[in-house]
């Protein structure tokens, strides 16, 4: 089988996690704060493999349902709902939200977040924060495992800003951001995914520093990079570089 359909399969089978997970708050059995089965009883439950399980676990964390706790499980956030997001992706299909829609909304949000966080955060979301930025320099070879730091990052941000209704708005834009980026974070360029983990760090030291106008700039700065390249992204997948004559004769 070619390995790109396994990833298909697995695709498609991550997704009847997401979907049970989704059952099992619709019926009361998870709410907020509540502890997901282990990976073994969702396998069971689903009637998939342990690394499907995960595959959808990972899908549902960089949606902002779940977290995962090290040594302790995966549980339900007690922060603001998310699965709402989902509505916000279907407006986006119907409406043809585009992607500067969706930066501009962010810059609209998260430039501000980022000054009050600056004004506000507390040491444990600023140890959230250093997590994350750290998470993003640790996994610079895979493109996908970054994406979910970034967005985490950003997530801490709104968090941190103490507005309650600035971080859930943050959250379902996160969901709509994370849907459109994964399709093209494979093509993302090394030296862009560098430059966008120091463009974290520089932000969370601000925001550490308390430095509320310095975040903000800084945020500002980045959203207006990140776009930048995300159109990258999507010219090199829909343009896949072809080797020239002159290559493919000197083979």
């Amino acid at each position: 089988m070619n390995p790109r359909d396994d990833r298909h399969d697995i695709g498609d089978s991550a997704s009847a996690v997401v979907a049970h997970v989704r059952q099992l708050i619709d019926r009361g059995a998870l709410g907020p704060g509540a502890r997901l089965p282990a990976e073994r009883d969702l396998a069971l439950q689903v009637g998939v493999s342990r690394p499907t399980v995960r595959a959808g676990l990972r899908t549902l964390g960089a949606l902002g349902v779940v977290r995962s706790r090290r040594g302790s499980g995966t549980y339900i956030p007690e922060g603001p709902p998310t699965l709402g997001a989902e509505a916000l992706s279907f407006l986006a299909a119907l409406h043809k939200f585009t992607v500067d829609d969706v930066y501009e909304t962010r810059r609209m949000l998260e430039v501000g977040a980022a000054g009050l966080a600056a004004e506000r955060a507390t040491a444990e979301q600023l140890a959230t924060l250093a997590d994350e930025v750290a998470g993003l320099f640790a996994s610079l070879n895979d493109r996908q495992v970054f994406l979910v730091h970034d967005i985490n990052f950003h997530r801490g941000i709104a968090a941190a800003s103490g507005n309650p209704i600035v971080a859930s708005m943050v959250e379902m834009v996160s969901a709509l951001y994370y849907e459109r980026r994964r399709m093209t974070a494979e093509r993302a360029v090394d030296r862009d995914l560098r430059d966008a983990a120091d463009a974290h760090r520089h932000i969370y030291q601000a925001v550490r520093a308390k430095d509320s106008e310095r975040a903000r700039r800084l945020m500002h700065e980045h959203l207006l990079r990140a776009r930048s390249y995300q159109a990258k992204e999507v010219l090199a997948s829909t343009f896949k570089v072809q080797p020239s004559p002159r290559r493919r004769a000197a083979r």
